[in-house]
């Protein structure tokens, strides 16, 4: 039997870099998630974090499968301009 901390050693990690392209966002916003709880991180012996691919994946896809298509709104009480 393998345990949990084994799989987890050996499951593909990612960079902050490579989590903050998938999310579209700056590495540093990765990082305080990953301070906030907000996603979990691996540190190396070095101490910089990982992040495993499954969880990161995962999160992904829970945010595009309940996305709404976005209708752009005006934002000057409901009128646009010149109207």
């Amino acid at each position: 039997m393998v345990s949990r901390q084994a799989v987890e050693y050996t499951a593909p990690l990612l960079t902050p870099g490579e989590v903050a392209a998938a999310f579209r966002v700056d590495p540093k916003t990765v990082t305080r998630w990953a301070r906030a709880g907000k996603l979990s991180s691996i540190r190396t012996l070095g101490g910089h974090r990982r992040f495993l691919a499954t969880e990161v994946r995962e999160i992904l896809l829970d945010i595009h499968s309940s996305e709404e298509p976005v209708i752009p709104l005006p934002r000057n009480g409901g009128q646009f301009r010149g109207e």
